[in-house]
């Protein structure tokens, strides 16, 4: 267990080796106890966490400012709108002003081409730690806690797992690559066996999936990329069918519904779900465009596993204040 993380950014999950990983995961399923058992754990009293987002949010929004609360701090909300960034305020500006009148930053910007390196800026300048929300690159508060999810299913040794994670037809909007580009690269640093299922299109940034290789060479399991959804749901232990934008393919919003109309039969259905593994669990970030991008049958049967998940967002988020703000 790694002890000391006082004053750590967490902005990509590269960033901390396999072992403060795992003391993050440590520390959450201790706090995850003390709360269902009502034991108070007020271990950031008086500290001031503030949240700058640029982007809307449900889960995010909430359980950081819950998470917070249950800490014993205070959660500054911060819509951009409000601010003065748009009439001039820098990166480092916000990194070096709110960094001496709070206790941590936490940045959601996933403007694509903006966002991470917005969020690299602000940590360049603040002297406390900043925290990534989820930017155009990565989203590691998710990933976190989607493993949390995965290990309480099937325990801490992942060795010889399958996880499918595939693109899925939505609607809504052209949806950031954050979240597949962020489980690629956790889940092949534990051993498991990695399906990255795509239309042509929908890639990720080569050097993520180059890294992601890399993990895979070092901690074992397997990496293949595919280019059929029903191959990618076989037999699979986990099944992680999410949308995102061509965002490689072209960086036109309208063009990217357009290609991607093309594959709208992309959806985590009953066939495609009965393709896995009996004892498969179904995963989802949310929010999901229901019976386009997932059936109500799936996303609401026994083995949806995304209300777990959500709840383990809270947890992985408290690890990593109370480790990186005491």
């Amino acid at each position: 267990m790694q002890t000391d993380l006082r004053g750590r950014d967490l902005i990509s999950t590269q960033d901390w080796t396999r072992e403060e990983i795992e003391t993050l995961l440590d520390v959450a399923w201790d706090l995850k106890r003390k709360r269902a058992l009502g034991e108070p754990h007020a271990l950031l009293r008086d500290k001031v966490l503030a949240l700058l987002f640029f982007f809307t949010s449900t889960r995010t929004r909430i359980s950081f400012e819950a998470g917070m609360a249950q800490l014993g701090g205070h959660a500054q909300f911060i819509d951009h709108t409000t601010t003065q960034i748009s009439h001039g305020d820098t990166a480092k500006e916000i990194g070096e002003i709110v960094g001496r009148y709070t206790d941590g930053i936490a940045i959601r910007q996933c403007d694509w081409g903006v966002g991470n390196q917005y969020i690299n800026d602000v940590a360049q300048a603040s002297r406390v730690p900043v925290l990534n929300m989820q930017c155009d690159v990565y989203h590691p508060f998710q990933i976190l806690a989607d493993l949390m999810t995965i290990m309480e299913k099937f325990g801490r040794n992942l060795r010889g797992k399958t996880i499918n994670i595939s693109w899925a037809y939505a609607s809504s909007y052209q949806k950031p690559i954050s979240v597949p580009q962020s489980l690629v690269l956790l889940m092949s640093r534990f051993g498991m066996n990695l399906r990255l299922t795509r239309p042509p299109e929908y890639r990720l940034m080569p050097d993520i999936v180059e890294q992601a290789r890399e993990n895979t060479r070092r901690h074992g399991g397997s990496f293949a990329i595919l280019d059929d959804f029903d191959a990618g749901c076989r037999d699979a232990d986990i099944l992680y069918p999410k949308s995102w934008g061509s965002w490689l393919t072209t960086e036109d919003e309208l063009a990217s519904a357009e290609i991607g109309a093309q594959y709208s039969d992309w959806i985590a259905d009953d066939r495609r779900l009965r393709m896995a593994k009996d004892h498969a669990i179904y995963m989802h970030c949310l929010p999901a465009d229901r019976n386009i991008e997932v059936a109500d049958s799936v996303i609401d049967g026994p083995q949806s596993v995304v209300y777990d998940e959500a709840e383990n967002r809270l947890h992985v988020q408290k690890a990593a204040l109370a480790l990186t703000m005491r």
